[in-house]
């Protein structure tokens, strides 16, 4: 009878959960290392990116300004029926005239006037004259006078008026994505469409756009693309140097060239009047052709490089196999090779639209009024109008288009790699 080993064994399972302890913790180690490595990466992701957005998408609903201004005139137009066609009561009246003074007093009355004036137009001056006047009252004539406001100025017993300034004094609301979709509530707070169609009418021109550089950019690039893919080596890296040559050249530099090209006077006109094509000069520049054309020739480096790319690692055998069974060259390459380059024209098609319809800088200097698309309105309404809440709802649906696109970019480039993959 052999004896036992119990004590060995034992032993032997400590040192093996010694071990698995020990490659835990250096794996933990590992992992904390590898984590800290992409924090800075993390940090810039936050900072860069997800807090403008998270900003942007918090101030198209959130706007406490008017409510912080006049607090006590809010709370009491809350209880004010504001279908009827009288203006609030004496006691709501004079409270916003005292709270107005205060304002005046501090000079923050022109704030209240920019926002109330964003519901209704024309009530600016009237609420920055009636401050003035205000201002040079004692308090003891507020309290004292039942109809002060009405007395400085008429329109101030329009109930219209005063919705304007309930309506302005909402903390949460949908005011502004509304506006941005050209729509407004009605007294009754129905919702319906605004007379004049402006927004609307500028994302559908912004994906016009959009889509007209993109098709031009395919049409340039593909043939480029394929030359550089079956080029000799020396050739194609030259090439290639010239297809990144914008990518070293300020943004601004090439704008502007195109500015001295377009223009009445410039390269383009003078060389069409000297061949006698044309009698007197086009007009070109500040014209949503000369945002397209400048905008293609700026995004045309990411229609082709994905296409090369993709190109560049396709064997030319297949397309040879088939014109060696007879196959004529068009019908081979249409049923051959273009199905190949979908993954690169996809890429690259989405890359041109993504980028081409929230482009700023470009149809800003060369598009005018004409060639200006919502990018060029949400820089007006955050510089010029300081309408930052409209500028971020118009943003927000921006964002909201652009995942929509992609969403619907994926599903495509998923059901083309089940057919063809």
């Amino acid at each position: 009878m052999e004896p036992t080993r119990q004590p060995e064994q034992m032993s032997q399972t400590t040192l093996t959960r010694d071990e698995v302890r020990e490659g835990r913790k250096k794996l933990r180690r590992r992992r904390r290392v590898a984590f800290l490595f992409v924090v800075p990466l993390l940090l810039f992701i936050f900072i860069a990116f997800i807090a403008p957005i998270g900003t942007m998408l918090y101030r198209s609903f959130y706007h406490p300004i008017v409510s912080q201004l006049i607090p006590q005139t809010i709370e009491k137009l809350s209880d004010w029926d504001e279908t009827g066609s009288d203006p609030p009561p004496a006691d709501t009246v004079r409270t916003f005239a005292i709270e107005l003074r205060a304002l005046a007093t501090e000079r923050r009355s022109g704030k209240l006037a920019e926002q109330v004036n964003r519901f209704r137009p024309g009530s600016s001056s009237l609420i920055k004259s009636t401050a003035r006047k205000l201002k040079r009252m004692k308090p003891e004539t507020l309290e004292q006078e039942r109809e002060i406001l009405s007395g400085i100025n008429p329109l101030w017993r329009q109930a219209r008026l005063w919705r304007a300034i309930k309506k302005s004094g909402v903390i949460v609301t949908d005011t502004f994505y509304l506006t941005a979709l050209d729509l407004t509530r009605d007294v009754s707070g129905e919702i319906k469409g605004r007379e004049t169609k402006v927004y609307i009418k500028l994302y559908l021109k912004s994906l016009k756009i959009a889509l007209y550089i993109t098709l031009l950019t395919a049409l340039i690039g593909f043939p480029l693309a394929y030359y550089l893919a079956t080029a000799p080596t020396r050739v194609a890296n030259v090439l290639l140097v010239f297809v990144l040559l914008p990518f070293w050249t300020s943004l601004l530099v090439r704008t502007t060239a195109w500015i001295a090209l377009l223009q009445t006077n410039g390269v383009v006109n003078s060389t069409l009047e000297f061949l006698h094509i044309i009698d007197q000069p086009i007009e070109m520049l500040y014209t949503q052709f000369a945002t397209i054309i400048a905008m293609t020739h700026i995004l045309l480096p990411f229609m082709i490089l994905p296409l090369y790319s993709v190109m560049k690692g396709i064997d030319p055998s297949y397309l040879r196999a088939a014109l060696s069974l007879g196959a004529k060259p068009l019908p081979a390459f249409v049923r051959i090779y273009l199905p190949m380059t979908t993954p690169g024209l996809a890429a690259g098609a989405l890359l041109v639209f993504i980028i081409s319809i929230g482009y700023y800088i470009t149809p800003a200097l060369v598009g005018g009024t004409e060639g200006q698309m919502i990018s060029n309105i949400i820089a007006f309404h955050m510089q010029t109008s300081n309408n930052w809440e409209l500028a971020a709802a118009l943003g927000s649906l921006l964002l909201i288009l652009i995942l929509v696109i992609y969403w619907v970019y994926d599903r495509m480039v998923g059901v083309s790699n089940i057919k063809f993959g």
